[in-house]
């Protein structure tokens, strides 16, 4: 059973590690910044906006950090041994969804591409985002521990959808070939709505001495 435990969570980390690494390739596409590059090549009208651009870059240049800082802080080894790296990050996780990466997915969600369905998803997934990482935050200084965790792993839950997203538009398009907005559509809601039904289902099933 806990070589089970060990092989398990040593394929959850090596997939990890390799969508952080497409998010990379995805982040590099735009360094040196150009407003014509990958994903805003279908988004003339918004980069004629006054602030999307500057909405974008803060989404995208935080994407890959969150992903990777989050990871520590459901590590029972960096807790214990490495309790100055988890709060570390900790703190920066939070503010960073706080005051970049939450604000920035809702501007970004009202301007998503598939109309008002994938709009829809997008802005609740930022709100959610928000509100979540918000309360890990309120329950940490409130010094509810039990709270936090679970608030954290909704927040996280929700930061992985960077991942889920594209994990399932390659798994649609292979097997079924949709037109690519409904992909688009579909994808929306399951990237992280699935995501957050596992989280719970986790919540749910956390022992009390491990809370």
């Amino acid at each position: 059973m806990r070589h089970g435990k060990l092989i398990f969570r040593f394929f959850l980390l090596a997939a990890l590690a390799y969508f952080a690494y497409l998010l990379l390739l995805i982040t590099l596409q735009y360094i040196p910044f150009r407003a014509d590059a990958a994903f805003l090549k279908i988004k003339t009208d918004e980069v004629a906006l006054p602030y999307y651009l500057f909405f974008f870059k803060l989404h995208v240049f935080t994407s890959l950090f969150l992903l990777l800082s989050g990871v520590t802080q459901f590590s029972t080894y960096i807790r214990k041994k490495w309790r100055n790296l988890h709060r570390g990050m900790g703190w920066s996780y939070i503010s960073i969804i706080l005051m970049a990466a939450a604000p920035s997915g809702i501007v970004m969600g009202w301007h998503a591409n598939g109309g008002w369905t994938s709009q829809t998803s997008f802005v609740i997934l930022g709100v959610l985002w928000f509100l979540f990482t918000a309360l890990a935050l309120y329950f940490v200084l409130k010094k509810n521990l039990v709270q936090h965790q679970n608030f954290m792993i909704r927040s996280f839950a929700l930061t992985l959808s960077a991942v889920t997203l594209r994990l399932w538009k390659w798994i649609i398009v292979a097997l079924f070939h949709p037109p690519p907005m409904d992909v688009y559509r579909i994808v929306a809601w399951l990237g992280w709505v699935l995501n957050l039904l596992i989280a719970e289902y986790i919540i749910s099933k956390k022992k009390p001495d491990k809370q």
